[in-house]
């Protein structure tokens, strides 16, 4: 199992932006599906958003319109873009991937990151 590495995350004023990556020397996200989660005191661990093996993405309905995720396979890093933010996303930000698929990802198995913690001050 690969140790993915985030960075990026901080302290923000609400309506503000963040860019999380998520990379790992070496390790190449092509052929793998991806995504990010969020761990906070309030709701736990939830999936914020996933790229399927065909592209696909999915949204938590509590960000969707406001974060995108994207993949750069020339860079192999996986982004997370954080717009319009606000002090309900505050929480730990890990990126996951696993070749066999989202289901892997949903169960805790895969490639993952320790997080990178975000702040949103209100």
């Amino acid at each position: 199992q690969v140790q993915l590495e985030e960075s990026g995350g901080g302290s923000v004023q609400a309506g503000g932006s963040l860019r999380l990556s998520c990379a790992r020397l070496g390790f190449v996200f092509r052929g793998y599906a991806v995504a990010w989660f969020r761990e906070s005191p309030r709701l736990g661990r939830e999936e914020i958003a996933h790229i399927d093996f065909d592209g696909s993405t999915m949204y938590a309905d509590s960000v969707k319109g406001r974060f995108v995720i994207s993949l750069d396979n020339t860079k192999n890093i996986l982004y997370l873009q954080m717009d319009a933010l606000k002090p309900e996303d505050t929480g730990k930000y890990e990126c996951a991937a696993d070749s066999r698929g989202l289901q892997y990802i949903k169960y805790g198995l895969g490639h993952r990151g320790q997080g990178t913690q975000v702040t949103v001050l209100s």
